[in-house]
């Protein structure tokens, strides 16, 4: 399955598995695990295991996560976003306006790179030596290529009882996110129709 690391920021926030729901980034260690088990972050000058997360770094990343949702819940619509956080998101334009600043703040450089045995393929060329600032703008990059990308056209905010994912559809009749959320749908949607059809029985002639 393909890996989209915008789609990975925002489903930090999930179900927490017992009627809630979870923020993976709401403390600082939190925020260094969820880097750590990301050892493939693009480059931001420091290997991901070795980055000093602190209070300052867990705000600005929190704060892109909120833009990246913003802009998922603007791509789903007409459909409604995830009921995670849908009262307190940002507005589109300022949600924009962050993300583009947050990627502009590390210059960079396209690069190819052809080793002799191997396909063309292109890098960065960071001028930034902050790691904070580089990490904080690949994230910023990562959410403009999926929200420029084919894949936002497939974008949809899983509608299972409980469930916050957003996730992208890859195939046509696909509805929620995993097929566990498929069962759990189904299940609601048969106890409500047993429940009408009961109520409906029930009722005075």
């Amino acid at each position: 399955m393909e890996r989209w690391l915008a789609l990975e920021l925002a489903s930090t926030i999930r179900h927490d598995g017992e009627g809630g729901v979870a923020d993976d980034l709401a403390t600082v260690r939190g925020t260094a695990q969820w880097i750590r088990e990301r050892g493939d972050l693009p480059a931001c000058g420091v290997p991901a295991g070795e980055l000093a997360v602190d209070e300052n770094l867990r705000l600005g990343i929190v704060e892109l996560r909120q833009a990246v949702r913003t802009l998922f819940a603007r791509a789903v619509s007409p459909a409604p976003p995830s009921p995670a956080d849908a009262h307190r998101l940002m507005t589109a334009d300022r949600a924009m306006a962050h993300l583009n600043t947050v990627a502009a703040r590390e210059p960079v450089a396209l690069q190819l790179d052809w080793p002799a045995e191997g396909a063309p393929a292109t890098r960065l060329l960071s001028a930034e030596h902050d790691p904070y600032v580089r990490l904080l703008a690949a994230l910023a990059r990562a959410a403009v290529d999926f929200l420029s990308g084919p894949q936002r056209a497939r974008l949809r905010s899983c509608a299972a009882p409980r469930c916050v994912r957003y996730f992208v559809k890859s195939h046509g009749r696909q509805e929620w996110c995993k097929p566990s959320c498929g069962n759990r749908a189904r299940a609601a949607r048969h106890y409500r129709r047993q429940r009408t059809e009961s109520e409906a029985g029930s009722a005075p002639s």
